[in-house]
């Protein structure tokens, strides 16, 4: 909060506040863009989570889907499986021709990795709690979140954080890529709406989480051994599991 200073006459200093100031206004949340970076990712999935049930939300997404599939009936194709990896894919040949980027390859491949099991395992844990059904086969019941969106959106927010600054023909181009996938999944009737929105909040988030913890993390390691170890994290069912692999010089 900001005070002047007023002296009257009679030389008693009297202490009077600003009242051009808002001191709460820039200390509000709202303003804060990490927090909405944080609350509608959040706010996709849960809505989504809720949808599974009978509700104002699952009829919206029942109707997004007669509409769809009364202007595409007969779309089919096999490019989303390709295209979710599309972003990563660039990013590794943007470092082939010499681009540079925020941080070196083997902290990049790392925080692939990581955000790669975080959202997978985010994905899966959500897919056997949710129970939903798929669109287009009732006996399948894994639809929400898309694992594909969830990927698709992983993989290009790491391609923005890494490539992104002062370029933003490079995020997008990822993101525009990662939003195709999207819609496939929606087009192929594979997903809902509400599975597409969830997936790439999810893969949004866990980018940016382990983007933004893991220089903090790098640091906890010792130097030397921090220089020889890498962790190589994969995911397989029932879990994540971490390989550590020593660097020889």
């Amino acid at each position: 909060m900001c005070w002047l200073l007023a002296l009257p006459a009679l030389g008693q200093a009297v202490i009077v506040p600003d009242s051009t100031k808002t001191p709460y206004a820039t200390t509000s949340w709202l303003k804060r863009p990490s927090a909405w970076r944080v609350a509608v990712p959040v706010a996709l999935v849960t809505l989504g989570y809720i949808s599974r049930n009978e509700n104002l939300l699952d009829e919206a997404k029942e109707e997004v889907h007669e509409e769809t599939r009364a202007h595409f009936p007969n779309f089919h194709t096999g490019l989303d499986d390709y295209s979710r990896h599309f972003p990563i894919w660039s990013a590794y040949g943007l470092y082939a021709v010499g681009m540079k980027g925020e941080r070196g390859v083997v902290p990049f491949t790392v925080c692939y990795g990581l955000a790669h099991v975080l959202s997978s395992g985010i994905v899966s844990s959500l897919k056997q709690a949710s129970h939903t059904q798929r669109p287009d086969n009732p006996a399948d019941f894994s639809s929400f979140p898309s694992a594909h969106t969830a990927e698709a959106f992983m993989t290009a927010t790491l391609l923005h954080e890494q490539f992104g600054k002062g370029r933003p023909w490079v995020s997008v181009a990822g993101y525009g890529v990662a939003t195709a996938t999207g819609a496939m999944r929606m087009l192929n009737n594979r997903h809902w709406v509400t599975d597409v929105l969830a997936g790439a909040g999810i893969g949004f988030l866990s980018a940016e989480a382990v983007w933004r913890v893991y220089p903090a993390a790098a640091h906890l390691v010792p130097g030397k051994l921090g220089q020889k170890l890498l962790l190589v994290p994969t995911y397989a069912p029932g879990g994540a599991v971490g390989a550590m692999v020593m660097l020889r010089n």
